[in-house]
């Protein structure tokens, strides 16, 4: 039974995408990788598209976080600071989960990134609820979108 990881989405399943992986034993973070060429303009925030999904079990979220050494050396951050990939999100119908990374250029030089640039370290997480929670908000609300859309059902 599958509990967590990486699947390529359909649209790039022949275009060459490898799976997120951790670089070393202690690595807390999964390397992931542009999916096509992007040039992200001097103060521009850019998609780019990573061409995976995420798994994970109901009380998880993947934390998507920019590599430092692109923040470092080429003033690139998360427009969110950190992305939040929640379980329901794998598999939606609007675009089947696959992982868009709004990174936005804070320098003056357009970024080129390209295709296979590891840009993003992502980390799997379990989440705490209040007592008074709900879980599945007793069955009523299921995310029909992706990108963007808890909360617009």
């Amino acid at each position: 039974m599958k509990q967590r990881g990486f699947e390529v989405v359909s649209a790039y399943r022949d275009a060459g995408i490898t799976l997120p992986e951790r670089k070393t034993p202690r690595s807390a973070g999964y390397d992931i990788a542009a999916a096509d060429d992007t040039v992200i303009p001097a103060g521009e925030i850019v998609l780019i598209p990573t061409g995976i999904k995420a798994y994970m079990g109901p009380d998880e979220y993947l934390g998507v976080h920019i590599r430092s050494s692109l923040a470092l050396n080429h003033k690139l951050s998360l427009i969110n600071s950190q992305g939040i990939i929640d379980a329901d999100y794998y598999d939606n119908p609007t675009n089947e989960g696959h992982i868009l990374l709004a990174v936005i250029n804070h320098g003056v030089n357009d970024i080129v990134i390209a295709k296979g640039t590891r840009i993003a370290q992502g980390i799997f997480y379990r989440y705490l609820t209040t007592d008074d929670d709900y879980g599945d908000i007793g069955g009523q609300l299921q995310r029909t979108g992706g990108f963007g859309s808890t909360g617009n059902s």
